[in-house]
């Protein structure tokens, strides 16, 4: 029988607690049957997943896991992809749209959402275990001291929500840190009514230099007017907020 070993280099810690892994599963939408996990491992979620009636894949770059996962449940072994998340075309995989799942791994965590971004319009929903400061500043709200990029750009399409903290004690091996379970739902916003590269350039820039005012941080764009926005520092505004900025930036 084939075994799975946790590799340093793609940030690989199992998850060993089926209670734990049977919540995650429990926390997708049943609306949408089509499922997608990142980084299967040893396969405790995607065993869970297995038993569900859902159209599922699980996609993975470790080919020690693919192998796995094909000798421990040969009659799925259609359902596993080799190959890595972040550079393929996701929206191949399923017809229409899809959630993703998973014990992200904490190296590429941030990278995975970034993907998720990009691929909004056939994401409806993420449950994903996350490092937990990863996991708090993906969901804080504007006001708060870890509120920063990934916050604004992923609230302002999905709606977030912190669903429960996991010790080190249910990995293998276990991480020095906590981990927080998230869901992000898939909001009803079409169109920010800004150029969306406009956007993040803004959003990146002002919090490249978060200890700056609006004012001094964006002083490379050009503004058709001041207002006490302006005044403020990136972690006190709004998604929308951000967009209303955008609005006032002169077009070259």
């Amino acid at each position: 029988m084939k075994t799975v070993k946790p590799k340093k280099h793609l940030g690989q810690h199992f998850l060993t607690d089926i209670n734990i892994a049977q919540r995650i599963c429990d926390s997708l939408s049943e609306e949408n049957k089509n499922i997608l996990e990142i980084g299967p491992g040893k396969g405790v979620l995607t065993n869970i997943m297995l038993s569900k009636d859902v159209n599922f894949r699980a996609i993975d770059i470790d080919r020690e896991s693919i192998e796995y996962l094909n000798e421990e449940f040969p009659e799925h072994q259609d359902k596993f992809i080799l190959a890595d998340f972040l550079k393929t075309d996701i929206s191949t995989i399923f017809d229409s749209t899809f959630q993703v799942l998973g014990n992200f791994p904490y190296n590429i965590s941030s990278q995975i959402l970034f993907k998720v971004l990009e691929n909004k319009d056939i994401v409806d929903c993420v449950v994903g275990m996350f490092q937990k400061e990863v996991a708090q500043r993906i969901i804080s709200p504007p006001g708060s001291k870890v509120y920063g990029i990934l916050s604004v750009l992923i609230q302002a399409w999905f709606d977030c929500e912190y669903l429960f903290t996991v010790n080190e004690g249910s990995f293998f091996p276990p991480p020095k840190v906590k981990s927080g379970v998230i869901r992000l739902v898939r909001n009803n916003t079409k169109d920010l009514g800004v150029d969306e590269v406009l956007f993040k350039s803004v959003v990146k820039t002002a919090f490249n230099q978060r200890r700056k005012t609006l004012h001094n941080s964006l002083k490379s764009f050009r503004f058709t007017e001041e207002s006490e926005i302006m005044q403020k520092r990136p972690e006190q505004l709004s998604v929308q907020e951000f967009v209303d900025i955008c609005k006032r930036v002169k077009k070259e």
